[in-house]
């Protein structure tokens, strides 16, 4: 009898992952409902299903799924794959993603600029050269900062891809994936992205910042998926990781982690009605971003909107912001999250927020408090009620407010979601999501 590891056990495949879904009816049918998957077998002709998360609000989530025959492409390369995004406008299409297109294949050097030498960058601007006190914004374009900004501007252009209203893009299969891609969704509608694996960019040429805190710092580019002020998006079944460059494995300079990554998934700049259901989020530091400024400048886009639903997802083996949240209407219920020794907070509770966090579980390991689970940044009060931690129901409120009094946080979000499909005991979401998530589960 095969066998599978799920939920941090091997256990065997027909009491394991394969029996649940075929034993425990209403969680499969809840996702099959979720899913609107109606008669359709092809993924990319599902739609989003009625009150699946604030995505499915209004008009709701369709993607591509009325392309005709000429609007729907197969794609297997990085040029394959730009050229359907550009093809035929707003029209609706269906991208089908076969196999791991790398943005980067042909490594770093292919970006960089004539002249550009990362050891005249090293040396030009160790802080016992160049000082903490003077950022390199001034510097010409023939110096190394130049030549490194020459030199990222030209991986800009190459790894970023923008997502026209309409569209799906699925992948194909259990190993369908894109790696070194900065997807952009930005101010379009109606945009679906399914069963696909992504590896975060790497940022080729991060720049040092010696006036970034008090012994400066180096500062990345490139989330993995960008959702830039448009509205009606669904994020299901896919994998987000660091994949074959995790920050462990990162070099220091000038006694600061040489980084290049940057977010997983942004949501911002009055980006509205998305719903991120059964992905895996793993191995990464700065995860989700809800709203990306407190500036007022910012606010004023920001507020009434940045709604988004989080719902049955794995978030494993992060530091931070899962997610961090500013003005957001956020719903997060039955996730999973698994937290390592790195773990630093999962939920952020920023400016004007309103986040409801119920009916999810945390496993963290020996020595890492409850407490953790939430992160103050302002004052903004939340809900979170029913969550278990290590299979023990916890108040996570109140754990943070007596063990970390200096911040407290106020209970009461002032808003009760109402679009959700069914909701599973938060006791049984580790194994449920965990058997569920991420890519190469749907076709």
């Amino acid at each position: 009898m095969r066998t599978q590891t799920c939920h941090g056990r091997v256990i065997a495949a027909l009491v394991g992952c394969t029996a649940l879904v075929l034993s425990v009816t209403g969680t499969a049918s809840a996702q099959a409902d979720a899913h609107a998957r109606s008669s359709s077998r092809d993924l990319g002709r599902q739609v989003l299903g009625a009150n699946d998360g604030w995505a499915s609000y209004g008009t709701g989530t369709t993607g591509g799924s009325a392309a005709d025959a000429a609007h729907v492409y197969t794609v297997t390369d990085w040029a394959q794959f730009k050229a359907a995004l550009a093809a035929g406008g707003s029209a609706p299409k269906i991208i089908k993603v076969k196999g791991v297109i790398d943005a980067v294949a042909e490594g770093c050097d292919a970006f960089a600029a004539p002249g550009y030498d990362f050891d005249a960058y090293l040396a030009a601007y160790a802080p016992e050269t160049w000082g903490l006190d003077t950022d390199l914004s001034a510097e010409p374009d023939d110096s190394p900062e130049g030549l490194r900004r020459a030199s990222a501007a030209a991986q800009d252009t190459a790894i970023k891809a923008n997502v026209p209203a309409n569209t799906t893009i699925v992948g194909i299969g259990k190993n369908a994936g894109l790696k070194g891609v900065s997807l952009q969704i930005k101010a379009v509608d109606n945009v679906i992205i399914r069963n696909l694996s992504f590896e975060s960019p790497i940022d080729c040429f991060p720049q040092w910042d010696p006036t970034d805190g008090t012994k400066g710092n180096w500062n990345s580019e490139y989330d993995t998926a960008v959702v830039y002020g448009s509205t009606h998006v669904w994020l299901d079944h896919n994998t987000f990781t660091d994949g074959s460059h995790p920050d462990s494995a990162a070099p220091t300079y000038f006694g600061m982690l040489y980084q290049q990554h940057d977010g997983e998934l942004d949501i911002v700049r009055g980006a509205d009605y998305v719903t991120a259901s059964w992905n895996v989020f793993t191995d990464h530091d700065k995860t989700i971003l809800i709203g990306n400024s407190d500036s007022e400048s910012t606010a004023v886009g920001d507020r009434g909107h940045l709604k988004v639903t989080f719902h049955h997802n794995r978030f494993s083996n992060l530091v931070e912001r899962a997610p961090r949240v500013r003005f957001g209407q956020v719903d997060s219920y039955n996730n999973h999250f698994v937290a390592d020794d790195s773990f630093a907070y999962s939920f952020g509770i920023g400016k004007e927020s309103r986040l409801v966090a119920q009916h999810n579980a945390f496993t963290l390991p020996e020595g890492v408090s409850a407490a953790k689970v939430l992160k103050r940044w302002n004052v903004s009060p939340l809900t979170a009620d029913d969550n278990y931690v290590n299979g023990r129901l916890t108040d996570l409120i109140a754990v943070h407010n007596a063990e970390i009094p200096a911040e407290v946080l106020a209970s009461g979000a002032g808003w009760t979601p109402t679009l959700r499909t069914k909701v599973d005991p938060a006791k049984a979401v580790p194994r449920i999501v965990d058997c569920g998530a991420g890519a190469g589960r749907l076709g």
